[in-house]
Protein backbone atom coordinates (compact mmCIF):
# COMPACT_ATOMS: atom_id res chain seq x y z
CA UNK A 1 0.00 0.00 0.00
CA UNK A 2 1.38 3.40 -0.97
CA UNK A 3 1.56 6.20 1.57
CA UNK A 4 3.27 9.50 0.73
CA UNK A 5 3.76 10.89 4.25
CA UNK A 6 7.37 9.70 4.21
CA UNK A 7 7.94 11.55 0.94
CA UNK A 8 6.51 14.73 2.45
CA UNK A 9 8.71 14.35 5.53
CA UNK A 10 11.79 13.68 3.39
CA UNK A 11 11.10 16.75 1.26
CA UNK A 12 10.55 18.96 4.30
CA UNK A 13 13.78 17.66 5.77
CA UNK A 14 15.61 18.52 2.52
CA UNK A 15 14.28 22.06 2.91
CA UNK A 16 15.61 22.28 6.48
CA UNK A 17 12.16 22.47 8.06
CA UNK A 18 12.65 19.75 10.71
CA UNK A 19 9.60 17.46 10.35
CA UNK A 20 11.08 14.99 12.83
CA UNK A 21 11.91 11.40 11.86
CA UNK A 22 11.06 10.28 8.32
CA UNK A 23 8.86 7.50 9.65
CA UNK A 24 5.46 7.94 8.00
CA UNK A 25 3.83 9.03 11.27
CA UNK A 26 1.87 12.25 11.00
CA UNK A 27 2.76 13.91 14.29
CA UNK A 28 2.94 17.50 15.59
CA UNK A 29 6.48 18.09 14.30
CA UNK A 30 5.50 17.13 10.76
CA UNK A 31 2.42 19.33 10.92
CA UNK A 32 4.46 22.26 12.32
CA UNK A 33 6.98 21.86 9.48
CA UNK A 34 4.17 21.93 6.92
CA UNK A 35 2.82 25.12 8.50
CA UNK A 36 6.27 26.74 8.32
CA UNK A 37 6.49 25.81 4.64
CA UNK A 38 2.99 27.10 3.90
CA UNK A 39 3.67 30.37 5.72
CA UNK A 40 6.88 30.91 3.76
CA UNK A 41 5.06 30.25 0.46
CA UNK A 42 2.01 32.38 1.25
CA UNK A 43 -0.32 29.37 1.41
CA UNK A 44 -3.08 29.16 4.02
CA UNK A 45 -1.17 27.65 6.99
CA UNK A 46 -3.53 24.82 7.90
CA UNK A 47 -0.91 22.08 8.27
CA UNK A 48 -2.61 19.91 5.63
CA UNK A 49 -0.81 18.85 2.45
CA UNK A 50 -3.56 19.48 -0.06
CA UNK A 51 -3.12 19.84 -3.83
CA UNK A 52 -1.60 23.36 -3.71
CA UNK A 53 0.87 22.56 -0.94
CA UNK A 54 1.78 19.25 -2.53
CA UNK A 55 2.47 20.94 -5.88
CA UNK A 56 4.59 23.62 -4.18
CA UNK A 57 6.56 20.89 -2.41
CA UNK A 58 7.13 18.53 -5.32
CA UNK A 59 6.34 20.44 -8.51
CA UNK A 60 3.73 19.83 -11.17
CA UNK A 61 4.37 16.07 -11.19
CA UNK A 62 2.68 15.93 -7.78
CA UNK A 63 -0.64 16.68 -9.44
CA UNK A 64 -0.54 13.34 -11.30
CA UNK A 65 -3.39 10.95 -10.40
CA UNK A 66 -2.79 8.96 -7.25
CA UNK A 67 -3.16 5.20 -7.19
CA UNK A 68 -6.45 4.10 -5.71
CA UNK A 69 -4.64 2.45 -2.80
CA UNK A 70 -2.93 5.63 -1.59
CA UNK A 71 -3.90 7.70 1.43
CA UNK A 72 -3.95 11.37 0.38
CA UNK A 73 -1.89 13.61 2.64
CA UNK A 74 -4.76 16.11 2.82
CA UNK A 75 -6.37 13.52 5.12
CA UNK A 76 -3.74 13.39 7.91
CA UNK A 77 -6.21 11.71 10.28
CA UNK A 78 -6.65 8.87 7.80
CA UNK A 79 -2.87 8.66 7.34
CA UNK A 80 -2.53 8.04 11.07
CA UNK A 81 -5.40 5.55 11.10
CA UNK A 82 -3.90 3.59 8.19
CA UNK A 83 -0.46 3.60 9.80
CA UNK A 84 -1.90 1.70 12.76
CA UNK A 85 -3.39 -1.19 10.77
CA UNK A 86 -2.52 -4.47 12.42
CA UNK A 87 -2.32 -3.07 15.95
CA UNK A 88 -4.05 -5.51 18.31
CA UNK A 89 -5.37 -5.23 21.83
CA UNK A 90 -3.65 -7.39 24.42
CA UNK A 91 -5.53 -10.45 25.62
CA UNK A 92 -5.89 -10.37 29.39
CA UNK A 93 -3.84 -8.03 31.57
CA UNK A 94 -2.06 -5.70 31.10
CA UNK A 95 -3.70 -3.79 28.24
CA UNK A 96 -1.96 -2.56 25.11
CA UNK A 97 0.20 0.37 26.25
CA UNK A 98 -0.36 2.06 22.90
CA UNK A 99 -4.14 2.03 23.26
CA UNK A 100 -3.92 3.15 26.89
CA UNK A 101 -1.60 6.01 25.88
CA UNK A 102 -4.26 7.26 23.46
CA UNK A 103 -6.68 7.64 26.35
CA UNK A 104 -4.07 9.35 28.52
CA UNK A 105 -3.15 11.79 25.74
CA UNK A 106 -6.83 12.65 25.24
CA UNK A 107 -7.50 12.97 28.97
CA UNK A 108 -10.14 10.23 28.87
CA UNK A 109 -11.02 7.87 31.70
CA UNK A 110 -10.61 4.47 30.09
CA UNK A 111 -10.42 1.27 32.09
CA UNK A 112 -8.64 -1.20 29.79
CA UNK A 113 -8.65 -2.46 26.22
CA UNK A 114 -11.30 -5.05 26.96
CA UNK A 115 -13.71 -2.10 26.76
CA UNK A 116 -14.78 -1.23 23.19
CA UNK A 117 -12.19 1.15 21.76
CA UNK A 118 -13.47 2.04 18.29
CA UNK A 119 -14.37 5.54 19.51
CA UNK A 120 -11.00 5.91 21.22
CA UNK A 121 -9.19 4.92 18.02
CA UNK A 122 -11.24 7.42 15.99
CA UNK A 123 -10.53 10.19 18.51
CA UNK A 124 -6.80 9.43 18.48
CA UNK A 125 -6.61 9.56 14.67
CA UNK A 126 -8.62 12.79 14.45
CA UNK A 127 -6.68 14.52 17.20
CA UNK A 128 -3.32 13.43 15.73
CA UNK A 129 -4.15 14.68 12.24
CA UNK A 130 -6.25 17.68 13.27
CA UNK A 131 -5.08 18.74 16.73
CA UNK A 132 -7.56 21.62 16.96
CA UNK A 133 -10.64 19.68 15.87
CA UNK A 134 -13.49 19.55 18.38
CA UNK A 135 -14.21 15.98 19.42
CA UNK A 136 -17.71 14.91 20.46
CA UNK A 137 -18.57 14.77 24.12
CA UNK A 138 -17.49 11.35 25.40
CA UNK A 139 -15.83 10.18 22.17
CA UNK A 140 -15.65 6.66 23.60
CA UNK A 141 -19.35 6.28 22.77
CA UNK A 142 -19.57 5.29 19.10
CA UNK A 143 -22.95 6.92 18.47
CA UNK A 144 -21.72 10.21 19.94
CA UNK A 145 -19.72 10.64 16.73
CA UNK A 146 -23.02 11.45 15.03
CA UNK A 147 -22.46 14.94 16.49
CA UNK A 148 -18.92 15.33 15.17
CA UNK A 149 -18.16 17.95 12.53
CA UNK A 150 -20.64 18.25 9.68
CA UNK A 151 -22.86 15.77 7.82
CA UNK A 152 -21.48 14.53 4.51
CA UNK A 153 -22.14 11.84 1.96
CA UNK A 154 -19.89 8.81 2.65
CA UNK A 155 -16.47 9.40 1.11
CA UNK A 156 -12.82 8.63 1.74
CA UNK A 157 -11.77 9.80 5.20
CA UNK A 158 -15.27 10.49 6.50
CA UNK A 159 -16.30 9.21 9.92
CA UNK A 160 -18.97 6.52 9.56
CA UNK A 161 -21.31 5.80 12.46
CA UNK A 162 -23.23 2.50 12.58
CA UNK A 163 -25.81 0.93 14.83
CA UNK A 164 -25.21 -2.38 16.56
CA UNK A 165 -27.72 -4.88 17.94
CA UNK A 166 -30.66 -2.51 17.40
CA UNK A 167 -31.06 0.68 15.39
CA UNK A 168 -33.21 2.11 18.18
CA UNK A 169 -30.72 1.13 20.90
CA UNK A 170 -27.58 2.79 22.19
CA UNK A 171 -24.85 0.46 20.95
CA UNK A 172 -22.85 1.38 17.91
CA UNK A 173 -19.60 1.30 16.00
CA UNK A 174 -17.49 4.05 14.44
CA UNK A 175 -14.62 4.10 11.96
CA UNK A 176 -13.43 5.71 8.74
CA UNK A 177 -14.64 5.21 5.20
CA UNK A 178 -12.01 3.25 3.29
CA UNK A 179 -13.99 2.00 0.30
CA UNK A 180 -17.35 0.49 -0.63
CA UNK A 181 -18.94 -2.27 -2.66
CA UNK A 182 -22.52 -2.83 -3.74
CA UNK A 183 -23.80 -3.91 -0.34
CA UNK A 184 -21.19 -2.87 2.24
CA UNK A 185 -18.91 -0.08 3.36
CA UNK A 186 -15.29 -1.06 3.95
CA UNK A 187 -14.41 0.55 7.27
CA UNK A 188 -10.96 1.29 8.68
CA UNK A 189 -11.48 1.16 12.41
CA UNK A 190 -10.33 0.02 15.79
CA UNK A 191 -11.69 -2.86 17.85
CA UNK A 192 -12.54 -4.77 14.67
CA UNK A 193 -11.67 -8.40 15.46
CA UNK A 194 -9.76 -6.89 18.41
CA UNK A 195 -7.47 -4.94 16.06
CA UNK A 196 -7.12 -1.95 13.76
CA UNK A 197 -8.28 -3.33 10.45
CA UNK A 198 -10.54 -2.84 7.45
CA UNK A 199 -13.82 -4.71 7.68
CA UNK A 200 -17.09 -4.76 5.72
CA UNK A 201 -20.20 -3.36 7.38
CA UNK A 202 -23.63 -3.52 5.73
CA UNK A 203 -24.85 -0.27 4.23
CA UNK A 204 -28.21 -0.51 5.98
CA UNK A 205 -26.47 -0.21 9.37
CA UNK A 206 -25.16 3.28 8.60
CA UNK A 207 -26.53 6.04 10.84
CA UNK A 208 -24.55 8.83 9.21
CA UNK A 209 -21.27 10.10 7.82
CA UNK A 210 -19.45 13.09 9.30
CA UNK A 211 -16.63 15.36 8.14
CA UNK A 212 -14.26 17.61 10.15
CA UNK A 213 -15.51 21.19 10.24
CA UNK A 214 -13.58 23.60 8.03
CA UNK A 215 -11.69 20.93 6.06
CA UNK A 216 -12.10 20.75 2.26
CA UNK A 217 -13.99 17.73 0.94
CA UNK A 218 -12.38 16.28 -2.20
CA UNK A 219 -15.29 13.86 -2.53
CA UNK A 220 -13.24 10.73 -3.21
CA UNK A 221 -15.10 7.42 -3.28
CA UNK A 222 -13.43 4.06 -3.88
CA UNK A 223 -14.90 0.81 -5.14
CA UNK A 224 -13.69 -2.47 -3.77
CA UNK A 225 -14.44 -6.10 -4.37
CA UNK A 226 -16.19 -8.02 -1.57
CA UNK A 227 -12.77 -9.48 -0.75
CA UNK A 228 -11.47 -5.96 -0.06
CA UNK A 229 -9.33 -5.40 -3.15
CA UNK A 230 -9.53 -1.77 -4.27
CA UNK A 231 -10.53 -1.64 -7.92
CA UNK A 232 -11.35 1.96 -8.80
CA UNK A 233 -11.33 5.52 -7.51
CA UNK A 234 -13.59 8.45 -8.27
CA UNK A 235 -12.66 12.02 -7.33
CA UNK A 236 -15.77 14.14 -7.72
Amino acid sequence: MTYDTRAVQARLKELGLDPGPVDGAWGPRTRAAVIRFQTAKGITPDGIVGPITRTMLFGAAAAAPRPSESVPTEFPWLVEAARLRGLREVSGSPSSPIIMDWADDLGLAYEDDSVAWCGLFTAHAIRTGLPYADLPLNPLGARNWSQFGEPVTPQLGSVLVFWRVSKAGWQGHVGFYWAEDETHFHVLGGNQSDSVSVTRIARDRLLGARWPTGIDRPGITRRASPSGALISVNEA
